[in-house]
């Protein structure tokens, strides 16, 4: 008679691991995007809030080497916008692989649990035609019991 096979609930196990895995990754992929984005509005806000000081009528005239101060200063907001615009583009391309990782994941743990669901139902089968074969015994022999009295 078949038993069913010991690395089924291991390989489910381990497969449910690397969803979990997959899945953890996703959410610090997302943390960075969204502390990117942030700090993407953040940056937009503050060269919109000097670009704004700098053609305020109530701005006080600012010297020579203020108002030099003053344009070095956005140019290097706006530098930092480029560079986490950057950095979100590959945060998001790195979020996108990580959804996909887990999809996969995900896949492989359905094939692995398909697998176990199908070993257990060969097993059950296998239990249920060894036993109709000794019922079947049971019934002959005593059919033949029978017919000797």
């Amino acid at each position: 008679m078949r038993e069913a096979r010991n690395c089924w609930p291991v390989l489910v196990r381990k497969a449910q691991d690397a969803v979990n895995d997959a899945q953890n990754d996703i959410v610090q992929a997302l943390a960075r995007v969204d502390q990117l984005e942030a700090s993407h509005q953040r940056l937009c806000k503050l060269y919109d809030e000097y670009r704004l000081q700098e053609h305020t009528s109530q701005a006080p005239v600012m010297g020579m080497q203020a108002s030099m101060n003053h344009r070095q200063f956005m140019a290097q907001l706006l530098n930092l916008q480029q560079r986490v615009v950057v950095d979100l583009g590959k945060a998001q391309t790195t979020l996108a692989q990580m959804r996909k990782k887990r999809l996969q994941a995900e896949i492989e743990l359905h094939k692995m649990q398909s697998l176990a669901e199908q070993d257990a139902k060969a097993v059950a089968q296998d239990a249920k035609r060894h036993e109709q074969r000794q019922m079947d015994e049971l019934g002959v022999r005593q059919f033949i019991l029978g017919m000797g009295t």
